[in-house]
Formats: C-alpha cells, structure tokens, sequence
C-alpha cells in the first residue's frame, strides 16, 4: 500500500497497477526487454545474413564488437541527459530513434551497410541506464537494489528470448507468403516497429518521479530529486574513485554476459559438436535465467546492506565476482557437454547476480547524480564486452586462418572440421583468461568505501523506509 503517491515505493508490490513507483517498473521492464530483443535480434539469422551478405569471418567478428561499441558512448551521454531532463523523455526518444536503424538492418545490401546498422542499433543498448535512473527514482533504499535487479533482468532476457522470438516471427512472416530468404529482413523492421511504438506508450504512461515530471517540478520551483546542478552531478561522478571501479566491475559481468550472449552459440556448437538450433536454445536457457537471477544479486544486496550496511553491499558484490570468475575457468575447461552445461548455468546465475548486486551499490555512490553515475557505470559493461570481444576475435581469427593455412590442400570437410577445432581452442582460453580477470576485479571491488555520515544516512533511511 502506498499512503501518499509523492513517496517513493518501500516494496515491490508487482499487482499494485494503481501505483505510479510499480507501473513505471513495468514500463520500464517491458521497454528495456524490447530494446534488447532488437538489439539483438539479428543474432539467431547470422547464418542467413553471412549468406545474402557474403560477410567473412572478420566481418562476423566487426559485426559482434560494433554493436556493443556504440553502446558505450550512448550510455555516457544518456546518463547526463536523465539528470537533466528526466527518464520519461530520454526513454520514449531512445526507443523512437533506435527503431531507425533497427528498421534499416533489415534493408541493408552490402556488408558496410549491415556494419553501420549493427553499430547504431548498440545506441538502444542504453535503455539500460534509463530503466536504473527511473526505478532508482522510485523506489525506497530498502528495496531499490532489488527493483533495479528485477527490472533489468527481465529487460536483459530479451537478449536470450530472440533466440526463439525470432524463428517464430520469421516463421509468422514466411505464413503469409513471404520467401524464407527474406523472412530475417521483415523480422528486424517489425521490430523496429514494435521499438518505435513503445516508445509512445512510454511518453503517455509514465512521469519521472512520483512527484512529477522534472519539467512541472522545475516550473513549480520544486527540487529535482537526481540533481541540484547536472554540470556539478556530472562532474562529482566523473572524479570520484568509486564509480570508475563499478566501472571496471560492470564490465566484468554485464560486459561477459553481453560476449556470451554474442558468441556462446559457435563455441558450443564447435566444441561440442552439437547442432546451432540446440546451442541456440542452450544460450536461450542462459538469458532466461535473468527472470530470477538478477533479481536475486539486488536481493542480497539489499539484505547484506541491511546487516552489515554499505559496507555489507560491497563485501557481497566481491563475494558474487570471485565466484563468477573461477565458474567461467572452469566452464573454459570442461571437455564434457553435461559438465559444460552445469557450469555455465552456475555461471549465468553468479554473472547475472553480480549485475544485480553492482545496481545495489550504485544509488548509494552520489544521490545528486544517480543518472551520470548509472551511465559510466552502464558504459563500463559495454566496454568491458568491447574488449572481451575484441579478445576473442583476435584469437579466434588468427587460429582459424592458421588452420585454413595448414589444411589447404585437403578437402571443404576437413578444412571446415580443422577451423572449428581452431576457434574452439581460441575462444576456450579465451574464456579462461577472463575468468582471471573477473577474479582480480572483484579483489578490487573491496576498495569501494563510504564514510560514517554516508553509512549514517543510509541507516536513516533505511530504518524510515
């Protein structure tokens, strides 16, 4: 129940529709899962696109680091741009404006132009930020880890749900008598038509604080709770030591997961020797796993930030990260399909928890600029899958060209069958040398610190919420 509406929610009471803290969750989870869908809907037809577009194996690997490239700039600016005109108008152009490119990957005809696509539709990928502003915003410290870990994880099952989504779509489109080697194209501008029409819904259905939007609080003379000036938020966020490790941590699982969702399908299919349609709904099973998962890491943050304060919240987040690290070691190591599966379940569940315990710490960092933060912090992720799959490709293709070299004078079979095992060796240490890097990542988490009044304030707080 909420006695007044100008307050900010103290629960995640998800059938309250009446209650502007809990529609706007709603809003934001379903905007956020749309974002994700398209931004990675092109995913499941690779096949199909490397086909019309003759891409070589360089420009699959471009294709994979661009789109979580544009990402990153987004990300800095849309963070700014909350602290200074709201999550309501940010989100509803962000969707309106990523429906474009979205719409054109779907025209496209050569591979430059497919290129350019998948590095503007990476834009979308800062509804993220967007959909931690606006739940931050509304609701209570005792809760908002928790609902900025459930809202972003339904959003980030986008990212696995096309896997099926899409097949399906394109299935739907081909029934109405459209040619299968056209169906991938249709299905990218319905979703960008789909993007395009959240991103009314949102302007009509939403408001950016329980109080009001920040335009009718600036005319009224009221405070904007995100700021008092965007250019000193900014500022502040951009000096402080804390947010440039949330940085790095969010790299090391939002910026891993974003890699696995781009490349575990091919690793699984050429290590395993299993077909993409099953490693495609074993990758499936990984995004799933964000209806839960990341709701759990905000969960316990919020609950170690009970017991044990601000400090409780950083010594979980560490906690989560060394475990996320020695799993993915020990997934790069497995030779077994059974044994890999486990672990790599292990692993989705400590990345996506790790996700969610970094959004418990963040709110706490500088409340008078939770936008700017969230976006360096939300980049972080990107740039951290940048370079992971910068990583891969580079190792992956090195071995796959060093394999096609030395079976050149053997058959298509053999020399198919010699780059596979070559990419699978490649991305597998890969994999194995970023699980370390996780690991020395959460070493450093620990240097996170708030002092007595922010521990204070956040008592306060807590115990009023």
């Amino acid at each position: 129940m909420y006695e007044v509406i100008s307050k900010k929610a103290t629960s995640l009471n998800l059938s309250n529709f009446k209650s502007l803290p809990i529609r706007t969750f709603w809003l934001s989870s379903i905007a956020f899962f749309i974002c994700f869908f398209s931004w990675f809907g092109i995913v499941p037809f690779m096949p199909d696109v490397v086909r019309d577009l003759g891409l070589t194996p360089g420009q699959n690997w471009n294709s994979i680091i661009l789109a979580v490239s544009g990402t990153v700039f987004a990300r800095l600016l849309i963070g700014k741009l909350c602290d200074k005109y709201g999550p309501r108008l940010c989100y509803t152009w962000l969707l309106m404006l990523g429906a474009i490119p979205t719409i054109l990957c779907g025209l496209v005809e050569t591979p430059l132009q497919f290129l350019i696509c998948r590095f503007l539709m990476g834009f979308i990928g800062a509804s993220f930020v967007i959909t931690q502003v606006h739940t931050s915003l509304m609701f209570a410290p005792n809760v908002v880890g928790t609902a900025n870990a459930t809202s972003a994880g339904w959003g980030n099952m986008g990212g696995g749900a096309n896997r099926l989504g899409m097949p399906l779509i394109a299935a739907a489109i081909v029934g109405f008598g459209v040619a299968e080697t056209e169906a991938w194209r249709y299905s990218m501008i319905f979703a960008g038509l789909v993007c395009f029409s959240m991103g009314i819904i949102y302007f009509f259905f939403t408001r950016d604080t329980p109080e009001g939007n920040f335009k009718e609080l600036k005319e009224s003379g009221k405070r904007i709770p995100s700021t008092k000036k965007d250019k000193a938020g900014f500022l502040d966020a951009v000096k402080d030591y804390r947010v440039w490790i949330l940085f790095i941590v969010y790299g090391v699982c939002f910026g891993i997961e974003l890699t696995v969702y781009g490349t575990m399908d091919s690793y699984l299919e050429n290590t395993f020797n299993i077909e993409r349609i099953t490693a495609g709904n074993i990758v499936l099973t990984f995004a799933l796993m964000n209806l839960f998962a990341r709701t759990l890491g905000g969960f316990f943050g919020d609950k170690s930030g009970e017991k044990g304060g601000l400090k409780g919240r950083v010594l979980f987040l560490t906690f989560i990260l060394i475990t996320e690290g020695v799993i993915l070691s020990l997934f790069a190591s497995s030779a077994n399909l059974v044994i890999g599966i486990m672990f790599l379940i292990a692993f989705s569940l400590a990345v996506q928890m790790a996700e969610g315990a970094t959004f418990a710490v963040v709110p706490f960092i500088n409340r008078k600029a939770i936008g700017s933060i969230s976006g360096i912090v939300g980049a972080g992720g990107n740039v951290g899958a940048f370079l992971a799959a910068l990583l891969l490709k580079y190792k992956a293709v090195a071995a796959e060209e060093a394999a096609i070299a030395a079976n050149s004078r053997l058959g298509e079979e053999a020399i198919l069958a010699a780059r596979q095992a070559a990419a699978s060796s490649a991305v597998g240490s890969g994999y194995l040398l970023i699980g370390f890097i996780i690991i020395t990542a959460g070493v450093v988490s620990l240097a996170i610190r708030f002092s007595a009044e922010d521990e204070k304030v956040a008592a306060v707080e807590l115990q009023k919420a």
